[in-house]
């Protein structure tokens, strides 16, 4: 018989925890940022300072074996409580928080009033432009938060991500400051007929976008614009736009850009299902933090109370609905 260690590295469960949240050693090591050898090495070291079996590995699949099920809360507790006591000596890792792009307010807001309540805590702002792109980067372990519409994603994505509501955020459309309809200080929908409006088409980072743009169009006359070249950054976003002149769809807290207005859209008032997004099984002292500023936010400002002529997919109500009971 195996005589059980006095003390376990850390190091050994962290390796533990990211594969038996992954069930996967290639996703598991990618999130840790080790060669996928140096992980099976770890958990082969652990296995045999506890005796046990944590793993059943076959050619198709990892699943936890008896012990390793046993272990798994285990594991977590003393991974919260070690990194409560770094957090304490200001020596914690920072909470990685994704606000999509630069300008935008929703996560903004909620990212200012955590730092309120966690001052101890060092969260940082992240942009990966869309929730698609930020979701594989949450399950990989190189994120810990993001903002977007979670009814977007694919299931496979979703199936290792939770979420909270917070915002049923009112869409507007930018359009350059000559178009006919930037004398409006509000834009019906009717009016876009006949309009090819941006919706990020072809941008593999913001698909969830684009198909909310398209459930909103359809049967309206309204086109959604082909692919245009990637823009990266406010500068050659504003460029390439300004070469198409097609009006962009966005929403009422969209930065102002030069040559640029934007103008909320209305009758119906359509929204964008906002949701805070993180990696199930997620350690981190701040995470409970950011949930809470999301809820204080949300409710201060009313941002989950739907408009009597708001439009919404009943797909993204339903997720909504489910992830308000949840929170």
């Amino acid at each position: 018989m195996s005589t059980q260690p006095r003390t376990v590295d850390p190091r050994l469960l962290r390796a533990f925890l990211a594969v038996a949240e992954e069930l996967h050693f290639t996703r598991a090591a990618a999130r840790l940022y080790v060669a996928q050898q140096a992980l099976s090495r770890d958990i082969r070291r652990l296995e045999r300072e506890l005796g046990a079996e944590l793993f059943v590995r076959t050619t198709r699949q990892v699943t936890l074996a008896p012990d390793g099920e046993r272990l798994l809360p285990y594991a977590r507790r003393v991974l919260d409580a070690q990194d409560e006591l770094l957090a304490a000596f200001g020596q914690g890792r920072p909470l990685l928080v994704d606000l999509n792009s630069p300008g935008l307010a929703t996560g903004r807001r909620v990212l200012l009033r955590a730092r309120e309540l966690a001052p101890e805590q060092e969260l940082m702002a992240r942009y990966e432009s869309g929730l698609t792109g930020a979701a594989g980067e949450l399950l990989a372990g190189r994120l810990d938060a993001s903002f977007g519409r979670f009814a977007g994603l694919a299931p496979a994505l979703r199936a290792g991500l939770d979420h909270q509501p917070v915002r049923y955020e009112p869409m507007a459309v930018v359009l350059p400051e000559g178009h006919g309809l930037a004398s409006l200080a509000a834009i019906p929908l009717a009016a876009l007929t006949g309009e090819t409006v941006y919706a990020g088409a072809g941008n593999p980072r913001t698909p969830e976008w684009t198909d909310l743009a398209r459930r909103l169009f359809e049967g309206r006359g309204i086109q959604v614009a082909p692919p245009a070249p990637l823009a990266v950054g406010e500068e050659e976003f504003q460029r390439i736009m300004a070469r198409t002149r097609n009006p962009i769809l966005a929403v009422v807290d969209f930065p102002a850009l030069p040559g640029m207005v934007v103008r909320p859209l209305v009758d119906p008032v359509p929204l964008s299902p906002v949701s805070l997004v993180w990696r199930k099984g997620l350690t981190h002292p701040a995470i409970e933090a950011l949930r809470r500023a999301a809820a204080e936010v949300a409710s201060a400002n009313g941002w989950l109370r739907r408009p009597e002529r708001g439009w919404i997919p009943a797909s993204d109500a339903d997720v909504m609905a489910a992830g308000t009971r949840t929170s």
